[in-house]
């Protein structure tokens, strides 16, 4: 079980499963990798009881085999940030680069969740938003961003949530807001990591 975490692809691709289940082509697809190349970490990672799958019509899909895969990928993800200067050298160079260095936590966004003064944005693909996302969220993926950014209010506050702290969608979102005259910043965090806390989840 502790060799198949042992590859950045397969971590990539539990990260991924974090968001619901998904076919291996979607998988190889996403982690920019063959069809073939894909299905062997998968089955490393089946292996090792670290996801399950269902067969529907001509497609397998894949899952976490439960919470506790995540939460050992969140806490191996937390050590590398905490531990490794490396990491946060990376993250805080890229952000910075793009001027999305602002963030709200997961508290704070709970806290003001309510509140009429900000907008929430989930620039995940549709299908990761429609399997759950947080309450009030409204979905925008990127590659719909120029026919709906124009319905986004200007005098308020977006935030802007993905993946999780690895995931750059929520920092491209950022920067074309900003771009546009809005007052945007990202979740520090992603959907996964809302759910883990055992947050409300809108489906």
């Amino acid at each position: 079980m502790t060799k198949a975490f042992c590859n950045p692809h397969r971590l990539e691709i539990m990260d991924l499963l974090a968001q619901g289940e998904k076919t291996v082509e979607v998988i190889a697809a996403e982690i920019s990798a063959s069809v073939a190349n894909a299905s062997q970490h998968l089955q490393v990672l089946k292996q090792a009881h670290l996801v399950t799958t269902r067969k529907q019509a001509h497609h397998i899909y894949y899952d976490l085999a439960n919470a506790d895969v995540f939460n050992t990928w969140y806490t191996l993800r937390s050590l590398s940030i905490r531990q490794m200067p490396q990491v946060k050298e990376v993250i805080r160079d890229f952000r910075h680069e793009r001027d999305s260095l602002e963030a709200v936590s997961v508290d704070e966004l709970y806290q003001r969740l309510h509140s009429d003064e900000v907008v929430l944005l989930d620039v995940r693909p549709t299908e990761e938003y429609q399997r759950g996302h947080i309450p009030h969220a409204i979905s925008i993926p990127l590659e719909q961003w120029d026919s709906l950014l124009a319905t986004l209010p200007r005098h308020k506050q977006i935030i802007a949530y993905c993946r999780g702290p690895f995931c750059v969608y929520s920092d491209e979102a950022v920067v074309q807001l900003k771009r546009k005259g809005y007052h945007a910043v990202r979740l520090e965090e992603g959907f996964p990591d809302w759910k883990k806390r055992g947050l409300p989840v809108a489906r």
